[in-house]
């Protein structure tokens, strides 16, 4: 189904699978495409929801107007009408769901960390490759016009050498012990834990600016051992009210990450901080100046180079806003300083999805970038059960 044609198919068909929060998130995108890219006006149409739970099918049928709700994924997969897929079901899923979808003939947009670990990545990513389909990855934060614009900061030289990174991903999602013991606790079914969920996000900025990782090695921890099992159908926002539990995977990590361009990377990824909410930041150190950025404040960045005056000390710091000629601002806000929110950078993943699928060139990750970003938490895994440095091949 490579190289789909609106003008000679129509509105392309869209499933979702997987009904909770980010189920949501992937059809408002779907929903709002025509209103930021003109071209793509009519271009999609939602055409089947897929969960297992009815109150949720409902939900989506009523709120974004489905054609159809299923309770079998493979349903909606296999549906004609069907050429675009949105898997937003749990990690435990993403394996045999990417893979079907690609096995289908049908374009695979997935949420990351595209499974359990690593080999689960590569099969969904072989899958893609061997079928020949478009993939996006849901590693929605380098879709934010100023990490572009840092990316290109990086790429240009005007850090020079970039020498030392940090990177923070803290969240207060699941600080409260009386939260719900959901899949996400569970190594089963959310593998390993805020290593897929937030760390994975920090190794793709990493890789997204500085390029590949090297060598790792980490240290995690779980600080909220047992909770009570949920009653009912939540989300990992929601209070248990079931008999206790014992959470499998792990709430923190911290982790030394070596670039195999060198730099030096400090990451740390928790999802019981107190006081931290979406605290997602990174800044880039290098031989001539530095940058930061924090998802907080998405259109800004923290830049300082020295421009051979200041001899490298006191160098002043200025910020920097983003503005329409800054990756896909311009498809949001006419000028800078108006600040744009979580769901524009979904509508920009699944904008460009939608161009790979239709035989543009691929902009956005991949599922080679989840491979990428996989093989990374494996070795933080791995370091982090035997206390060494674990290089990556």
């Amino acid at each position: 189904m490579a190289g789909l044609s609106v003008a000679s198919a129509g509105p392309l068909g869209v499933a979702v699978v997987g009904w909770g929060w980010m189920g949501a998130v992937h059809a408002r995108a779907w929903s709002r495409l025509g209103h930021h890219y003109p071209d793509f006006a009519g271009a999609v149409r939602l055409v089947s929801v897929a969960d297992p739970v009815a109150d949720r099918r409902d939900d989506a049928v009523r709120r974004f107007g489905f054609a159809a709700a299923v309770d079998r994924w493979q349903d909606a997969v296999a549906d004609p009408a069907v050429h675009l897929v949105s898997v937003t079901a749990p990690n435990a899923f993403h394996r045999e769901i990417g893979c079907a979808v690609a096995a289908a003939g049908k374009h695979l947009w997935i949420e990351k960390p595209v499974g359990l670990g690593a080999d689960d990545a590569r099969a969904v990513a072989d899958a893609v490759d061997v079928a020949g389909v478009a993939s996006a990855v849901g590693f929605n934060y380098r879709n934010a016009p100023a990490v572009e614009r840092a990316r290109r900061l990086v790429v240009d030289g005007a850090l020079g050498e970039v020498t030392n990174a940090r990177v923070q991903l803290f969240s207060d999602y699941a600080a409260h012990p009386e939260g719900a013991l959901t899949w996400r606790f569970e190594r089963a079914t959310g593998g390993a834990g805020v290593l897929g969920d937030l760390a994975s996000h920090g190794v793709d900025l990493v890789r997204f600016l500085l390029g590949d990782v090297a060598q790792v090695v980490a240290d995690t921890a779980v600080f909220v051992p047992r909770r009570p099992r949920p009653v009912g159908a939540g989300d990992h926002f929601a209070r248990g009210g079931g008999e206790p539990g014992v959470v499998e995977n792990e709430d923190f990590v911290s982790a030394l990450l070596r670039t195999r361009s060198g730099a030096r990377v400090t990451l740390e990824a928790s999802r019981v901080a107190v006081g931290e909410q979406n605290s997602y930041s990174f800044s880039l150190h290098g031989s001539r100046g530095s940058l930061a950025w924090d998802f907080r404040r998405m259109g800004e960045l923290q830049v300082a180079v020295d421009d051979g005056a200041a001899g490298y000390q006191d160098v002043a710091t200025t910020t920097v806003l983003v503005g329409p000629g800054h990756g896909e601002l311009g498809a949001f806000q006419p000028g800078a300083g108006i600040a744009m929110g979580y769901d524009d950078l979904k509508v920009i993943e699944a904008a460009r999805f939608l161009r790979a699928a239709l035989g543009g060139e691929a902009s956005g990750a991949t599922v080679q970038d989840a491979v990428g970003a996989a093989v990374a938490l494996d070795a933080m895994a791995e370091s982090a059960r035997t206390g060494a440095w674990v290089d990556i091949g």
